[in-house]
């Protein structure tokens, strides 16, 4: 009889255990199983036959056409454009292609699941940026950089005998919103990439990927044909190195039919590249380009350059690049990131953007948290993303936007294309934060359509994440929508920038300096925090970085009088006692933005207990403890920033608000190192 109580309850327990959420299902987590009736029409393909069971298991209405259709209006959708027609007695899906079948299917499935159907339908889509892709700073050994949701997705060292069942489920979920395109490994790049074994680890995920519509890129070591190649040189202009280049692309295409290209960092943070030669990025690029062409690949060639001995880092991709502005093959596209600098919470965007009108140039964003505070902050970046491709660049006159300029409407180049650092890892709920999961998400909607709003995405998520009851919509939205400004004032308000721990980005360390240190890698160098005020001068009597910029965003940059408030230490360095446009002094708005920065966090958290009973057991209590961690850490940004740039001020911090819970000596003293500390959000507290 005891035997059979301790049965029963271990299958309960097991039970249970199965039933436990992990976040592992993402927003794919359809509520009821259907009976669909699809028929098809067309030459199937495994990737039809994917549209037919997504539609099989989960569309509860009307009976499903699946048309691939030479139509004219269809034909003009490009490959991965659809339109779905119908209404109670029946639904289309055309397309021109199989991949914009799945589009279709995936799009019909997610309206469905948003409760946002009407009793007809005619919706026509096509994506924004042709090329939408993931990069992953995957390393071979499985780390990943900037990378904190756990080892790599991609298991090296069992490839290409066993296949993981999460290949399919990264290359489901990336489908379901549109990415089409995985750079599988680090910009940081290890020549062994490219030798022939792991060239068939590299097959085997992109055999997989292939019927969910995903191309596979590689990232390239520049000195690949010295170090796995055996020449003397890596000279671009060398016949030899052209021939290697040439050979090792026929070598990849050959295992790969469908492989998009190669991702290149050059000469950037140690990397070698064409300056090592005395080339120049377009000799480059040009080369590698030349070798793919045939094959019908792209070179996605980044811009993110900089010089140790400059004046201002933020000029420096501008000064590199803009030179060569139509130099490059009509197959290179330049990759630059949002930011003059590096991911920062706030920054203006890179002037590149709109100044390079003869060569492509593609957006990059990041979507693993780098500097917002890694997986254990709450931050929405949809609104980071929206706000940096919605600003005008004036490159062709107002309406210039960043998106215009990028995604091919305005300049007309063939290549339009977008990328996002990935979040993703070997954790089970995927991005370490159950929260992190709305950041994937939001950078495949923005890349399919950038004219999404913020608010229609968070909407999106919640429903298909966390499901529809309104008070948890509306509560969730909130929290999500304030979630990337609040992280903006208790890390770097009025845009300080880059005043994080030196060794890993996570917490502030505002007072770091060392001598024999690059100057441009540490906090210093971007405060400027002296007794006279605090800010870097870009305009004409400083590093005049505002000329980078067309008017009048050249002009509205450098004058006080209109320059916007969330960018005013980013262009100019202001006495502590500056009168802001609120009436307060610049030294008490940074304190009253520090505050509010706490106080939301501390929000967050009653916002989230009170969903208690709508959300899971499981959910609730990892997504509390990362916004317990939160919490503590925007105080630990608030007190260090302020105690340290009080010693410049020497002004009080205003008696209503919250006085400092640390002192400035204990958090000097803190260690510097010791990721694992600040991973289980246990920096300050031993």
């Amino acid at each position: 009889m005891k035997r059979h109580v301790i049965l029963f309850l271990a299958l309960i327990l097991t039970a249970f255990c199965a039933q436990a959420e992990d976040g592992s299902k993402l927003w794919l987590r359809y509520q009821t199983a259907s009976n669909a009736t699809i028929k098809f029409s067309g030459k199937k393909s495994p990737t039809t036959d994917i549209a037919i069971n997504e539609l099989s298991a989960q569309w509860r209405g009307a009976p499903i056409s699946l048309a691939l259709s030479t139509n004219k209006e269809i034909k003009a959708l490009g490959n991965d454009g659809f339109r779905i027609t119908g209404g109670e007695s029946g639904v289309t899906i055309a397309s021109s292609s199989d991949k914009g079948l799945l589009y279709g299917a995936f799009h019909l499935l997610r309206l469905q699941e948003c409760g946002a159907l009407g009793a007809t339908i005619d919706i026509t889509e096509s994506p924004a940026y042709r090329l939408r892709i993931l990069n992953h700073w995957d390393n071979l050994d499985r780390s990943v950089e900037r990378g904190y949701a756990g080892k790599s997705l991609w298991e090296w060292e069992k490839l290409p005998a066993e296949i993981s069942p999460r290949y399919r489920e990264y290359a489901r979920a990336n489908a379901s919103i549109g990415i089409n395109g995985s750079v599988l490994n680090n910009v940081n790049a290890s020549p062994t990439i490219l030798t022939p074994e792991y060239l068939q680890k590299a097959k085997a995920i992109a055999d997989i990927f292939r019927a969910w519509g995903i191309r596979v890129y590689l990232s390239v070591n520049f000195s690949s044909p010295k170090i796995i190649g055996g020449l003397e040189t890596s000279d671009p202009l060398d016949k030899n190195v052209q021939l290697w280049w040439k050979q090792k692309a026929a070598e990849i295409y050959k295992l790969i039919p469908d492989f998009g290209g190669f991702l290149v960092k050059a000469n950037s943070e140690g990397q070698p590249g064409p300056h090592d030669f005395g080339r120049t990025h377009a000799d480059g690029a040009n080369m590698l380009a030349d070798a793919l062409a045939p094959h019908g690949g792209i070179v996605m060639w980044r811009a993110f350059v900089y010089n140790p001995l400059s004046d201002d880092r933020a000029r420096q991709a501008y000064e590199e690049f803009m030179p060569l502005d139509g130099k490059f093959r009509n197959n290179v596209i330049i990759q630059v990131k949002n930011g003059p600098v590096d991911f920062q919470p706030r920054e203006p965007f890179t002037p590149l953007f709109g100044a390079m009108q003869r060569t492509p140039v593609m957006p990059e964003l990041q979507i693993t948290q780098e500097y917002l505070g890694f997986s254990n902050h709450l931050v929405f970046l949809a609104p980071l993303f929206e706000e940096f491709l919605k600003t005008d660049t004036y490159a062709r006159g107002q309406g210039s936007t960043v998106a215009a300029v990028t995604d091919g409407s305005l300049m007309g180049h063939s290549i339009s294309a977008i990328a996002g650092v990935a979040n993703t890892g070997s954790d089970s709920n995927w991005c370490g934060h159950h929260f992190a999961q709305s950041n994937w998400y939001a950078f495949g909607r923005l890349a399919w359509n950038h004219k999404l709003s913020s608010a229609h995405i968070a909407d999106e998520w919640i429903r298909q994440t966390f499901g529809d009851d309104n008070l948890l919509l509306k509560n969730l939205s909130d929290m999500m929508m304030r979630s990337r400004e609040a992280a903006v004032d208790y890390m770097m308000p009025l845009c300080l920038h880059h005043i994080f721990s030196t060794n890993h980005h996570y917490g502030p360390e505002p007072w770091f300096w060392n001598p024999n240190m690059r100057r441009d890698w540490q906090p210093p160098y971007y405060h400027k925090a002296d007794s006279a005020g605090v800010g870097f001068n870009r305009t004409s009597t400083g590093s005049n970085a505002v000329a980078q910029y067309f008017s009048p965003l050249r002009e509205t940059y450098a004058n006080l009088a209109t320059c916007p408030e969330n960018l005013l230490l980013w262009f100019h360095h202001l006495p502590w006692d500056y009168k802001m446009k609120n009436g307060r002094t610049l030294w008490d708005e940074l304190c009253y933005r520090y505050a509010r920065g706490v106080d939301e966090t501390r929000d967050f958290q009653k916002i989230w207990d009170r969903m208690e009973h709508k959300v899971d057991a499981d959910r609730f209590a990892a997504v509390r403890h990362k916004l317990q961690i939160q919490a503590r850490d925007a105080i630990w940004w608030r007190d260090a920033c302020l105690l340290y740039f009080q010693t410049f001020s020497a002004m009080p911090i205003p008696f209503e608000l919250e006085r400092p819970v640390y002192d400035l000596p204990r958090l000097m003293k803190q260690p510097r190192s010791t990721e694992a500390y600040i991973l289980e959000g246990n920096y300050l507290i031993k």
